[in-house]
């Protein structure tokens, strides 16, 4: 992905070097002892997503000499506050970056956490009541590094408008990942904000689809069209989703329906350069994971506090993808 700006969080190269020589004193025997060890807590292993930034984190931190233990929820709600005091209770971890559906429920764990002496950063989903800002929502945090839902969501809506050129009335299905959860009402709002301001877009059915494979997504379009069978635009917030909607619509012979889904990832880019998919909101998971490693070891070593970071705050085009300059993006995870 073509991004602009860098944003180390402010921790450079050599920082980094001078963090693996911290991350191991004194004689040979004592490495393994001194060696910094930090937990990953995502919301989910499976999603791919999640997963890209992980892996992302995990290249930053054999760099480093750091140790990353990673914990999955499941998308369990509750799950990430019970692993939180796991790794309080175990005094292993010097600190801990997560990933997290429970959003501001999680916050009194994190503060536990923070009151014990680990550092924490917040990585891809809020933890708070605004939606619209990168910026830590819980005091003491070291650094908050994500892409405000609800500007993902204005993204995805400008993109559905641009699709609806020329259509009026314009019939448009909506597909969250789960429905009710902070992220997807952050969505829904930056994405009613922009199609609302346009005579002739409707919303006509809505779906949930996930965000773990293509399974749910399709079943969820199969149901849609026989209470819908006529539309003309599926937006969806997550890729999982358009990749699954697609194969129904295709099984239907709805090949005109414009899909647009967010996320930038592999099969996204390739299916909207051949035409079989509409538009894309982009996303950089890998550079989300290494900015959030980057801000945690900074936070660790001296206590820099990083603060908020949005890694899309620069991206080609707004990050809005279409036939017309899809060359210019770069996929940072394989959807």
């Amino acid at each position: 992905m073509r991004i602009g700006k860098r944003y180390a969080a402010g921790v450079t190269a050599a920082a980094l070097v001078a963090l693996s020589g911290c991350a191991v004193t004194g004689s040979d025997s004592s490495a393994k002892e001194e060696r910094i060890q930090i937990a990953y807590l995502t919301a989910s292993s499976a999603n791919t997503w999640l997963g890209a930034s992980g892996e992302a984190m995990r290249a930053e931190a054999e760099k480093a000499g750091v140790k990353i233990v990673e914990f999955d929820a499941k998308f369990e709600p509750g799950a990430s506050i019970r692993q939180i005091q796991d790794v309080i209770a175990s005094g292993q971890y010097k600190g801990i970056v997560i990933a997290t559906s429970d959003g501001k429920a999680a916050a009194p764990a994190m503060q536990e956490a923070m009151d014990a002496g680990l550092k924490v950063v917040v990585l891809n989903q809020v933890v708070g009541d605004r939606l619209d800002t990168a910026d830590p929502q819980v005091e003491g945090l070291s650094a908050s590094i994500l892409q405000p839902p609800q500007t993902t969501g204005e993204r995805l809506g400008k993109l559905t408008v641009q699709a609806c050129e020329g259509v009026s009335p314009c019939k448009v299905v909506y597909m969250y990942g789960a429905k009710g959860t902070p992220y997807d009402t952050a969505l829904r709002t930056g994405f009613d904000s922009q199609i609302s301001a346009v005579p002739g877009i409707t919303v006509v059915a809505e779906a949930d689809g996930g965000f773990l494979g293509t399974d749910e997504p399709m079943k969820a379009t199969q149901d849609v069209l026989q209470a819908h069978p006529d539309f003309d635009v599926l937006a969806g917030t997550g890729d999982q989703q358009i990749r699954g909607a697609l194969l129904a619509l295709t099984d239907a012979g709805k090949t005109g329906v414009k899909t647009i889904g967010v996320g930038g990832s592999e099969p996204a880019l390739k299916a909207i350069a051949d035409g079989t998919w509409w538009g894309d909101v982009a996303g950089a998971p890998a550079d989300e994971g290494r900015a959030a490693f980057q801000a945690l070891m900074a936070a660790i070593k001296d206590g820099t506090e990083t603060g908020g970071v949005d890694v899309t705050s620069d991206l080609t085009d707004d990050g809005l993808i279409t036939r017309n300059n899809v060359d210019k993006f770069t996929a940072q995870w394989a959807g």
